[in-house]
Formats: structure tokens, sequence, C-alpha cells
């Protein structure tokens, strides 16, 4: 007889789980890893063919390149690329949301635009108290964005009318609108030929961020705003049951269908809130810095999103990545004439990243649905071989 407690078994797991559990945990590592590799692979490729471009031409690529990250690294210049990287990442996130869903929302830039001549015009008619009116111009930006949008989701929800087509139209109606409209509010500009909207009270500017020490600029304050946006966009699309219903239907209309899904409500929806997004494409830059809505307001950030959108697989995180790195091309471009190298080597070069992101996850996911078979080939031949050794 003993005596004493015994002490408590510990629980066995067992050996078919912990096989389980790390397969699992392989290929969650596997697929992460090939996320990560197609991106970098074609940057690398990028700058290799960016490197031959450079040399045929005559100029040593090893000494622009660094130029250009010298140039980068200037807290002048550092600022500039963060707020125009703000900008295009708003831009890709609007984008993000209708691909996600297989819709192509082509007008972004229309949206944007129209919307932020819209914003600017009620924000410089109103005088508010500040948060009432600050919030009261990205409300108005929103609501225009979202309703130009809502047009193509109406189109292609009830009469079948292809969102890319439509989204094209409403880009160059857009543009005529605008410069109407334009030429109906604008007031002169005073110390230049140019005319804009009248500008947009204090109570209505946005102060920027001292977030780069020694610059002498600083970050718009709207740059929280692309932040708030891509957590917004996680969430949505994570979180929430509209988000997964978004998600079926992006990756099998019938499949949707059969669950319940109303598709063409869902159609309507995605390019409303995707329209809503694009509305605050501008609202950094106009109540950052222009205050005001003119001709020299920039533009093509919509087309530039959607270069990004593909870069950044539709992923916040991935399009923030993408927004920097096109921001960082675009800024740096300007040391290039003075080390007397054409600027239009980065056009080449984000042309070819673009081309590159693309082949290289068509790659990867031709390479993971390969793996995947093999696999399930192995388990299917281990399964076989035990039973056969049972029996």
């Amino acid at each position: 007889m003993t005596t004493g407690t015994q002490a408590p078994q510990t629980p066995q797991v067992p050996q078919h789980a912990d096989t389980f559990a790390n397969r699992l945990v392989g290929r969650i590592r596997l697929n992460g890893m090939m996320a990560l590799a197609a991106p970098l692979l074609a940057i690398l490729f990028a700058g290799l063919v960016t490197s031959l471009v450079l040399i045929i031409t005559g100029h040593p690529p090893i000494d622009s390149l660094l130029a250009m990250v010298e140039f980068a690294g200037m807290p002048r210049t550092m600022v500039g690329i963060i707020n125009l990287a703000s900008a295009y990442y708003l831009s890709a996130m609007a984008v993000a949301l209708g691909f996600r869903m297989n819709l192509f929302n082509i007008g972004v830039d229309g949206q944007y635009r129209l919307a932020a001549l819209c914003a600017a015009a009620v924000g410089g008619a109103v005088t508010l108290p500040k948060p009432l009116h600050i919030a009261l111009i990205i409300l108005v930006a929103v609501l225009v964005g979202a309703a130009w949008a809502g047009i193509a989701g109406v189109l292609k929800a009830r009469r079948g009318v292809s969102e890319v087509i439509s989204t094209i139209m409403l880009n160059t109606i857009a543009t005529g609108l605008g410069a109407w409209l334009l030429t109906s509010w604008a007031v002169p500009v005073a110390g230049s030929n140019n005319i804009g909207t009248k500008p947009i009270g204090e109570s209505g500017q946005v102060p920027g961020i001292s977030l780069i020490p020694g610059a002498p600029n600083q970050v718009f304050g709207l740059f929280l705003l692309a932040v708030l946006v891509g957590i917004g966009f996680h969430l949505l699309l994570n979180k929430t049951r509209f988000g997964f219903d978004l998600r079926s239907t992006g990756l099998s209309e019938p499949a949707a269908v059969a669950s319940g899904v109303n598709v063409k409500k869902m159609i309507v929806i995605a390019m409303l809130i995707s329209g809503g997004m694009a509305g605050l494409v501008g609202m950094p830059q106009l109540l950052g810095s222009s205050y005001s809505y003119g001709l020299d307001f920039p533009p093509g950030f919509g087309f530039t999103g959607i270069a990004i959108a593909l870069i950044g697989r539709n992923n916040p995180i991935g399009v923030a990545f993408g927004a920097l790195l096109w921001s960082f091309l675009d800024v740096s471009q300007n040391i290039l004439n003075f080390e007397k190298v054409s600027p239009e080597i980065v056009t080449i070069m984000q042309g070819v990243i673009v081309l590159a992101v693309v082949i290289a996850y068509e790659l990867v996911h031709r390479y993971r649905i390969v793996a995947e078979q093999r696999r399930v080939s192995r388990e299917l031949s281990a399964s076989a071989r035990t039973e056969g050794a049972a029996a």
C-alpha cells in the first residue's frame, strides 16, 4: 500500500491532433512566406530592369538609386512622401473594396475630384465651430463621392451595365461637370492666373503634425484619416456579416446567392462605400494645404490607386507599403534631374513593378495550387497504406 498523494496525470494529446496542428502551422507559414515573396520578387525584378535601362542610357544604376534614397531620407522629403502616400492610400483602399467583390471601380479619379470641389465650395461658403466645420466638409465629400459611384452601382444592379464602362464614362462627365461648376463658383486667386473656390476659413482647416524631427514642413493632420480608413476597412471586411457577404460574393456569386445574399443590393452598397471612401482622397490636401479647389488641385490619384491596390493585394497593410513605395518613387524622382538622369526612369520602374507584381502573384497562386495537390496526394497515399496494413 502506498501513501501520499499521487501526482495528477498530464492529459495526453493524440498524435494525430499534434500532427494536424503542425501541418496547419506549416501551411500558414508557407502561405505567409509566399505572399511576402511575390511583391519582393517583383520589386527586385523592377530594380533589375531599371538598372539595365540606366546602363543602356549611360548612367550608373547604383549611384542613381542611391541618390534617390539619400534624397528621400531628408526630413522635408520624408514629409512629402507621407503626405502624398496618404492620398494614394485612400484612393487604393477605395479601389480595393470594389476589388474584393470583383467590382472594378475605375471612377475613383472623377469621384474624388468632384467630391473635393463640392466640399471646398461648401466649406468656403459657411462658417461653423471648428469640429463641425471640418465634419461638414468631410461629410459633403463622402456623400458626393458615394452618390457619383452609386450611379454605376445602380446601373450594374438594375441593367447589368459593366461598372468598368460606366465608371470610365462617369470620369469624363465628372471632368466636364467639375470644370463648369468651378467656373461658376470660382473666384480669382490673388497673385496668379489661377481660379479656385472661395477659401475655407480657419475653422475648417486641419493643422499639420510635426511628425518628422527637423522638417520645416508638417505632415497633413488628416494623415490620421488614412490610418482610420485602413482600420475600418479591416474591421468591415473581417468582423462583420456585411464583410463576409461581400467577400463571399467576390469569391463565388452563385454560392453567395445560394446562401441567401442579395447580390444586387450588395453591388449598390459596395459601390456606395467605395465612392464614399474615394471622396476622402482629396481631403488631406484640401484641409491641410490648399484650403481651396482650383485648377492646380492634384489630379490622377484615382488611377494611381488602382496600381497600388494591385501591389498591396487589396490588404490594408500591403496597400500601405505600396502607397509609401509609389510615393517614394514619385517624390524622389525630382533629384534625378540634378544627376542628369531622365525622371521618366521612375515611370518605367513603376510600370514594371505593377506588371511584375501581377505575374509574381499568379505564379505564387499556381505554385500554391500544385503544392496543395501534392499534399492531398501524399495524405491519400499514406491513408491507403495504413488501411492496407490494418487489413
